[in-house]
């Protein structure tokens, strides 16, 4: 790579990560839930208000846990947006589970929840809403809908930590929720998630599942005298290293927030005067959402323009990318899955919609950033 390229992420470190981690070793303990994945959990269940954190190794293996708590069968639908990761359909057809895809809205690339009824049938098992850029779906009506329909709703929240929707945080509203520490997310550690429990009924369970199936939790607490296997599961524990680097982070949650929303709020100044235009499109956060500032997107006119944009940019040592290939129409998709409606608006936006670098640090850079793109832009 050019040496004076931008890339598209680079990893943040607060300072305190290796720290915690020597400390992790010292304390003769590198295996799961050692003290620091204790802080975590703790942190967790503090600033997102739900009634258990466990930490697991990515969020792809807390979807896993969520479909297994969720009790998906062979053949039971579980309705969701196709413009999202393979994780959050994957999570449910390793279950046996059908997606249900429905379209998403215009105006913030989420389910769109007027058209979740029209794909509910007798074998609806459950509705995932995903949170795109950490903006929140439209949870009063989803939650609404899954109620009258005896529903579960698992939030697909990989990309909302410090988010909310009407002042609750993502990911703690629906039965349960699940967070991404990738380390292109907010808060990382690298690889590393969050099943996030809303509904005491999955608690007990949720912990036996993440120790492959048995009563281990139980047995540390002294709530029995040995462990066994009582239930299928599998090891979805991070180890104590992911669990101290991800304790520096939370630490600095806040202060990793307001300087990312910063950044997020140049770009979203900056190309106000192309949105007027219509060049291009920036992201529209309703006033029930508090965001994170996540990603910060462009949709541009077609895909042979965003194809252009991308290309023009890299020559020029910026590297932004386009997010994703629809579900429905991947090859496994098309085998696994059924969609439910038109899929207009969600095949419209994965042609367009292009992120730019936004990561702590990018800041030095920004101006060269949004010089190179309005001049693209405007050469449309």
């Amino acid at each position: 790579m050019n040496p004076s390229a931008i890339p598209f992420n680079k990893p943040y470190m607060t300072g305190k990560e290796l720290t915690y981690i020597g400390q992790a070793h010292a304390n003769g303990h590198l295996a799961g839930d050692g003290m620091f994945t204790k802080k975590c959990h703790a942190w967790l269940e503090t600033h997102t208000n739900t009634q258990k954190a466990l930490l697991t190794h990515s969020c792809t293996a807390a979807l896993e846990m969520a479909a297994i708590l969720a009790d998906i069968q062979p053949g039971d639908e579980v309705i969701m947006p196709s413009y999202t990761f393979v994780s959050t359909a994957n999570a449910f057809v390793l279950r046996g589970g059908i997606p249900v895809f429905v379209d998403i809205r215009p105006d913030t690339l989420n389910i769109d929840e007027t058209k979740i009824e029209a794909a509910i049938t007798s074998k609806t098992k459950a509705i995932v809403p995903v949170h795109y850029a950490g903006v929140a779906c439209e949870m009063d009506t989803i939650l609404d809908i899954a109620k009258r329909n005896n529903l579960l709703v698992i939030e697909d929240a990989a990309q909302g930590i410090m988010s909310a929707y009407k002042g609750r945080p993502l990911g703690s509203i629906g039965h349960m929720g699940t967070l991404s520490f990738h380390e292109t997310k907010n808060i990382i550690s690298g690889e590393g998630g969050a099943l996030l429990i809303n509904d005491e009924r999955f608690a007990e369970r949720a912990e036996i599942i993440r120790e492959k199936g048995t009563n281990r939790s139980q047995f540390f607490r002294g709530q029995v005298d040995k462990y066994t296997w009582v239930d299928i599961g599998s090891s979805y524990l991070p180890g104590e290293v992911i669990a101290a680097f991800l304790w520096a982070q939370m630490q600095e949650a806040e202060k990793i927030t307001a300087r990312r929303m910063a950044i997020w709020n140049t770009y979203h100044e900056a190309f106000s005067e192309i949105e007027l235009k219509g060049l291009a499109r920036r992201p529209i956060i309703p006033g029930s959402c508090q965001h994170n500032a996540h990603m910060y997107y462009l949709l541009l006119p077609d895909l042979a323009k965003r194809t252009k944009f991308i290309n023009d940019l890299k020559e020029l040592g910026i590297n932004s990318v386009f997010h994703y290939v629809p579900l429905h129409s991947s090859p496994e998709g098309s085998r696994r899955s059924s969609v439910s409606g038109g899929m207009d608006e969600t095949q419209n936006v994965s042609d367009r919609l292009v992120r730019l670098p936004l990561w702590l640090g990018v800041e030095g850079d920004q101006d060269r950033i949004i010089r190179q793109v309005l001049h693209a832009v405007n050469g449309f």
